[in-house]
């Protein structure tokens, strides 16, 4: 199934788009599409439902993302050999785990905004995965049974604020709107090898990053289990596991977004997102 949600900003309204490409009101039989309704049983009876049967939401309706009230957004860094080469940086001997904050989750095809004093700011499409049972002290071989479904993630990232001052990576991953989701949770039963996706991400018509998430350094099995002895994974957490080449600080010389570009990025079976790159209201 690809389940969404739709409607105006922070009063979204449960979907799915049946197999005609049409958008269906799915508000009759859940709340919200969030944590709480992620869970295999109700994946397994919305799947059931005669999607003839919903209302048809009109086209043009915002598509806001894909889960609701997130309650952790991780990001795993550097975690495809291409791309850790592009930055010249040496492929990590373990995860490298950080967080965008839960304030910079918007639609998939919402506005990207530049934050004041930004200069270099970047794109990042990746595969989002998004939890739909506990997890805590998970091995390999049990880590997909967690698993809800995926998503395509634009993990925007402001370099400088990233890399040139001090701290963490999260105060240049984390600013409002830098975390697109969507447009549909896929879920899991609909996404037969997760590493074997083709990924892409165009600004203005110009092709960036076209990879595959077979280039994974470390895959989806490992990174639940490896997380769930740090923290327990919730229904409802989104983990977005890294991006491939073709960043906007691999290139030569670096080229990060200015106001008025367009991205548009998708991946293989999950659909693609389109955001207009826009400065900081009073900049």
């Amino acid at each position: 199934m690809k389940l969404l949600r739709f409607g105006p900003r922070g009063h979204e309204t449960p979907g799915l788009l049946d197999a005609d490409g049409v958008i269906r009101d799915l508000s009759a039989h859940l709340t919200d599409l969030d944590g709480h309704h992620l869970d295999r049983e109700t994946l397994a009876r919305l799947a059931e439902l005669d999607t003839s049967r919903l209302p048809e939401v009109a086209a043009d309706t915002r598509l806001g993302p894909c889960v609701g009230q997130v309650g952790k957004f991780i990001c795993i860094g550097l975690n495809y050999s291409d791309h850790a080469a592009e930055t010249g940086a040496d492929v990590p001997p373990e995860p490298v785990v950080f967080n965008k904050w839960t304030s910079a989750i918007c639609g998939p095809n919402d506005d990207v905004i530049i934050p004041r004093d930004s200069t270099k700011t970047d794109w990042e499409v990746e595969l989002g995965v998004v939890i739909g049972k506990q997890a805590r002290y998970v091995s390999e071989a049990d880590a997909m049974d967690h698993v809800a479904g995926f998503c395509v993630v634009n993990d925007v990232s402001e370099r400088e604020f990233q890399l040139e001052r001090s701290g963490t990576w999260d105060k240049g991953k984390g600013c409002d709107t830098f975390g697109p989701l969507g447009p549909w949770l896929v879920t899991a039963d609909d996404v037969p090898d997760p590493h074997a996706l083709d990924l892409w991400l165009d600004v203005d018509g110009h092709r960036y990053q076209n990879g595959n998430t077979r280039t994974m350094v470390y895959q989806i099995p490992f990174l639940i289990s490896y997380l769930s002895r740090f923290m327990s994974l919730q229904p409802g957490d989104v983990i977005s596991t890294g991006t491939p080449p073709g960043v906007g600080m691999g290139q030569r010389p670096p080229t990060y977004l200015k106001p008025g570009q367009r991205m548009r990025l998708g991946i293989e079976g999950l659909g693609e997102q389109q955001q207009t790159v826009v400065a900081e209201p009073g900049r």
